[in-house]
């Protein structure tokens, strides 16, 4: 018992982690010159070289049975992560980034009711609450209210990505039996190869030219954001509850809120009352009320 409650808290660790990491890519992809697109595929590729290399210079072993058992479902999930990324620039590209964001964070919404139905995890009322005050207090951080330019365009291809991102969580939760590394190194791969036809059809390739600082930070974007921190997502999220995960996924947008704050100084109160709410709402899902009964009872 003891165990099982040590390897969750550290996955909830890994997944917190994670979670602010990914919050931090916006200020990384404001000063990076080049498409979308073309950042999702090169970071895909950095990200799996990485871990190739992590995995070589470790000599760690690399599962092939796991791999082979679980392939079809690290293709799919990888190929979703690689659909998924496309889906959401588009997103961008017909709405604006309040309205793409708020629909692409439906997908911990979409994870939390269909749970039950997938994975046969109970939905409790306090963890039914929990997810509207998130999803509320996303609501509140985006400024979609103060938006009337959305193109349903827009709104459609954020929410495809949504709907892309809670299949990844929930494929995940059917591999089994194989390394953090070998999943990540696998799905990372599957994503840029997702992306590649995407790349081909939207840019033309000969103009493209990297200067010293555009690729050092597709670098770092490559190997922080993408090969460590889906590493640390992916080893999470198979051990937690698909509705923990997704009440934790609130944390990117929240950090992304905080640190544009301490950048741009840019940070209103509906920011904080957001981010107070959707914080709240990862915390107190987690609190077990009756544990902390039975410590009370015990100390007195």
């Amino acid at each position: 018992m003891v165990q099982m409650r040590s390897t969750e808290a550290i996955s909830k660790i890994k997944l917190i982690s994670s979670m602010m990491v990914f919050g931090t890519i916006g200020i990384f992809r404001s000063y990076i010159p080049y498409s979308s697109g073309l950042i999702a595929f090169v970071r895909g590729v950095i990200g799996m070289l990485f871990l190739l290399l992590v995995i070589v210079i470790g000599r760690k072993k690399i599962d092939l049975l796991a791999i082979r058992k679980n392939l079809p479902l690290l293709c799919l999930s990888g190929a979703f992560i690689g659909f998924n990324w496309i889906l959401l620039f588009e997103a961008y590209r017909y709405t604006t980034v309040a309205t793409a964001t708020l629909c692409y964070y439906m997908a911990p919404v979409i994870v939390i009711i269909f749970s039950p139905l997938i994975l046969k995890e109970r939905l409790t009322l306090k963890k039914g609450l929990c997810a509207i005050s998130a999803i509320f207090g996303m609501t509140v951080i985006s400024g979609v209210f103060g938006d009337a330019s959305s193109d349903i365009r827009g709104i459609l291809f954020g929410l495809a990505a949504a709907a892309l991102y809670a299949s990844v969580i929930f494929l995940n939760k059917f591999i089994k039996d194989i390394g953090d590394y070998e999943k990540t190194l696998i799905q990372l791969g599957t994503a840029a190869i997702a992306i590649l036809p995407y790349i081909l059809l939207t840019e033309n390739i000969s103009e493209i030219s990297f200067d010293t600082r555009s690729t050092l930070l597709l670098v770092i974007v490559g190997i922080l954001h993408t090969g460590i921190a889906y590493t640390l997502y992916f080893g999470s999220i198979s051990r937690l509850g698909a509705q923990t995960a997704a009440i934790f996924s609130y944390i990117d947008p929240v950090v992304a809120v905080i640190l544009s704050a301490i950048i741009l100084k840019s940070f209103g109160i509906t920011d904080l009352v957001g981010s107070i709410l959707i914080i709240g709402a990862a915390v107190f899902s987690e609190i077990s009320f009756k544990n902390f009964k039975k410590t009370l009872d015990k100390q007195r």
